[in-house]
């Protein structure tokens, strides 16, 4: 489809999902290096990057665990600085390499908040793998790690990304039109 119609909200084709496969399995690849030996939790955020976490495990190949916390962090088409926990990690991360899955990381406050947790926990180190990156977003310091694909800072919907609840089933992505 070249456009959909979410909630009143018109939205345009962005990134399609060849595109976006071709991209996960090149990231796949890179942290397949940099994850050997390493033995990693990959912690993946709900409800977002279910279709991207699922997707990137398929082509994850170093012995590695996956679990996921639900949070929540957006009202509409605007990120909050309010980080709220809904499923917690039940898993022990300490002395592992965690790698956090996020869909999209945009202000950065979502990411900086779940790293400050997670540290309490004593990791050996967290990495933060995403499948979209918001460069001009970035309100906070904290970086991912490993990023599939850089946007601008349009607001976007589907492969998991919603406009309130609606639009993550789409297997391509759409960004809004102005």
């Amino acid at each position: 489809m070249k456009e959909v119609t979410i909630l009143g909200k018109d939205f345009e084709l962005f990134i399609d999902a060849d595109t976006i496969q071709d991209r996960i399995k090149r990231l796949a690849i890179v942290l397949n290096e940099d994850l050997k030996g390493k033995d990693p939790i990959f912690i993946a955020i709900l409800n977002g990057s279910f279709m991207f976490a699922a997707d990137l495990m398929k082509y994850v190949t170093v012995p590695s665990e996956i679990t996921f916390v639900r949070i929540s962090s957006y009202k509409g088409m605007n990120s909050t600085k309010n980080m709220k926990e809904v499923m917690g990690l039940k898993e022990d991360i300490k002395d592992r390499t965690v790698v956090i899955i996020e869909d999209i990381v945009d202000t950065g406050y979502t990411i900086e908040g779940l790293i400050n947790q997670f540290e309490t926990q004593g990791p050996k180190e967290i990495k933060v793998a995403t499948l979209l990156f918001k460069p001009k977003a970035l309100v906070v310091g904290t970086k991912p790690d490993y990023v599939a694909i850089e946007i601008p800072n349009d607001f976007i919907v589907g492969y998991g990304l919603d406009y309130d609840g609606f639009g993550r089933n789409l297997q391509d992505i759409y960004k809004v039109k102005i």
